[in-house]
């Protein structure tokens, strides 16, 4: 009777196929980052501030971060989904540098209520670390690279609640 077998098999490999829909990513974390917020700290040891708004997209499937530097032309889309296969977040980044960067996919792990997400780039890898500080409602943005074998800071970054300063981000026309 090896028949049921072959069909449940293909059954749930085909649920989790690509382009086949899955439910909505439900995460009490993430939706923590839902809103606006003013993010500060440094980036190559230079000091950075931006705006950033979050939200939910394409059917709840993926958290959608837009970063846009304060007094500068940066900007950076983030979206973070779940893939249930692999059963780990997958981060994809586009930024105004170049797209370089976007072609090597973070992928993450959730310990309470940090995020860990790891690049394998070209370069040399890359870790970025999310913290939620529950208490403070705050996160720490972490980056650290791997340089000739030792894991060194390349920025540091804290989101605040954004308080009504020059009114409302919004995303940028599509």
């Amino acid at each position: 009777m090896m028949f049921p077998f072959i069909l449940l098999a293909s059954g749930l490999a085909a649920q989790t196929a690509p382009g086949v829909s899955q439910p909505p990513l439900h995460s009490e974390l993430l939706d923590q980052l839902v809103g606006s917020w003013d993010m500060t700290g440094t980036v190559r040891g230079q000091p950075v501030h931006e705006r950033v708004l979050v939200d939910w997209v394409l059917g709840h499937q993926f958290l959608r971060l837009y970063r846009k530097q304060v007094d500068g032309p940066q900007e950076t889309v983030v979206h973070v989904g779940y893939d249930t296969v692999s059963e780990r977040y997958v981060l994809i980044r586009l930024d105004s540098f170049n797209a370089r960067g976007a072609e090597t996919l973070g992928y993450g792990i959730r310990d309470g209520d940090k995020l860990q997400f790891t690049y394998e780039y070209p370069s040399g890898p890359f870790k970025e670390t999310w913290v939620l500080d529950s208490k403070e409602k705050t996160w720490q943005f972490t980056v650290e690279s791997k340089v000739k074998g030792a894991w060194t800071m390349f920025s540091s970054l804290t989101l605040h609640r954004a308080r009504g300063r020059g009114g409302p981000l919004q995303f940028p026309p599509q």
